[in-house]
C-alpha cells in the first residue's frame, strides 16, 4: 500500500525552533520503515526558491521541488511560519498563501503544527472549522482570524481534510495520528515504538499537564498502566487500578489526569478501542470476539465507540488495511 506523497513547506528563514518543527515531520515520513510498509511515504521539501533552501549557522535544508509543487501532493504540512507573523502581525508570505489554497482545491490533506495555523487561517482553510496551535499562540491566532474555532485545550484537531496540532511533542502526536490513518495502528504503534514515544495520545487530551503532581514515572502509574494494557479483557475498574498502585482511589484518580491529560475511565477507554484496532487489522477474529478481548463488551459497544474514536466502523477499517499475520491471542 503506498502511503502517498507528503510535502514539508521550508521557510525561506529557519530557526533553531523551526529546525525542530520541521525534524518531526521528516523524520514521521522520511525515514522509510521497509520492514513495517513499504512502500513509505515519499517526502518532498518545498520552498520559494527554484532549489528550495533554508539556512542558518551550521544547519541547511534543500530540496528540489517549490511551492507549486503542492498542489501535486496528497499531504501538505506547515511546520511553522515567520516569527514575525505570529509576534508582530506581519503578513503570510502571499506565494505561500497562494500555494496553500491550490493544494487544498486540488484535493491534498493540508496539516498545520504549531504556528502553521496561521498559514492555513490566512489561506482561508479554517475558517468556521475548529483549530488549535500552541496555547501560547492560540490567543493571536483567535484574534487575528476570528472566523477560526480556536480551541487551546487539545493536542490536535482533526476535520478530515484539514487538520492542526499544538507545538513541540503535539505535532509529533499528529504526525502519527496520520500515520495511524494511512496505515494503520499496528504500523502506528511500531513506529512509536522505535521513537521511544507513546503509541497514541489522542487529540482530545490537555495541551497543559499539571507538573506539580510527580510524573508517570516517578510515582510508580507505569507498571499499573502497563499492567492494565496487558488485561483489558478483563472488567477493570478505578478501585482495582488504584489498588495496583497501593494509592486511594482519589490519589489515583488526580495522578493519572495529571500524568496523562484525562480520566482514568477515558484513558481506559482509548486502549480498549487502540487494542481493538489492533485485532481487527492483525486477525480474522469475529468482531464480537474482539470486543470481548478489547474489553468493550458487546459487538454493539465496540461499534459505537469505534465510530465515535475513529470515525467508521469496525469492519469499514478492517477492510481499509491489509491483515498483517500474528499469533491468534489466547482467550
Amino acid at each position: 500500500m503506498s502511503a502517498g506523497s507528503v510535502a514539508l513547506v521550508v521557510p525561506d528563514a529557519i530557526g533553531v525552533l523551526d529546525l525542530y518543527e520541521l525534524s518531526i515531520p521528516a523524520t514521521v515520513f522520511g525515514l522509510p520503515q521497509p520492514d513495517l510498509a513499504d512502500p513509505w511515504y515519499d517526502l518532498w521539501l518545498c520552498g520559494a526558491g527554484e532549489q528550495a533552501e533554508a539556512s542558518l549557522p551550521g544547519f541547511a535544508l534543500r530540496g528540489g521541488r517549490g511551492l507549486d509543487d503542492l498542489a501535486d501532493a496528497d499531504t501538505v504540512i506547515v511546520a511553522s511560519v515567520p516569527d514575525e507573523v505570529v509576534y508582530d502581525d506581519a503578513p503570510v508570505p502571499p506565494d505561500l498563501v497562494a500555494a496553500l489554497r491550490r493544494a487544498h482545491d486540488a484535493g491534498a490533506r493540508m496539516v498545520s503544527l504549531c504556528a502553521g495555523a496561521f498559514a492555513l487561517a490566512e489561506a482561508g482553510l479554517l475558517d468556521g472549522r475548529r483549530a488549535t496551535a500552541h496555547w501560547m499562540h492560540a490567543g493571536r491566532l483567535a484574534e487575528r482570524y476570528p472566523e477560526v474555532d480556536v480551541d487551546d485545550s487539545v493536542l490536535y484537531v482533526d476535520n478530515g481534510d484539514v487538520l492542526t496540532s499544538a507545538g513541540m511533542t503535539a505535532a509529533l502526536d499528529l504526525c502519527l495520528h496520520l500515520v495511524r490513518h494511512d496505515l494503520g495502528a499496528h504500523v502506528a504503534n511500531q513506529l512509536a515504538r522505535r521513537l521511544v514515544v507513546p503509541t497514541h495520545r489522542p487529540g482530545a487530551q490537555s495541551q497543559v499537564i499539571d507538573l506539580s503532581v510527580p510524573a508517570t514515572d516517578d510515582d510508580g502509574l507505569a507498571p499499573v498502566l502497563d499492567w492494565a494494557r496487558a488485561h483489558l479483557d478483563q472488567p477493570l475498574t478505578i478501585d482495582d487500578l488504584a489498588r495496583r498502585a497501593a494509592v486511594s482511589p482519589r490519589t489515583f484518580y488526580r495522578r493519572l489526569q495529571a500524568a496523562t491529560g484525562t480520566t482514568p475511565l477515558r484513558w481506559l477507554l482509548n486502549q480498549r478501542v487502540a487494542r481493538a484496532q489492533t485485532l481487527l487489522e492483525s486477525t480474522d477474529l469475529a468482531v464480537d470476539r474482539i470486543a470481548e478481548l478489547s474489553g468493550l463488551g458487546t459487538a454493539n459497544n465496540l461499534r459505537h465507540h469505534f465510530l465515535k474514536q475513529v470515525g467508521v466502523s469496525p469492519s469499514d477499517y478492517r477492510r481499509a488495511f491489509p491483515r498483517r499475520p500474528q499469533p491468534t491471542p489466547a482467550p
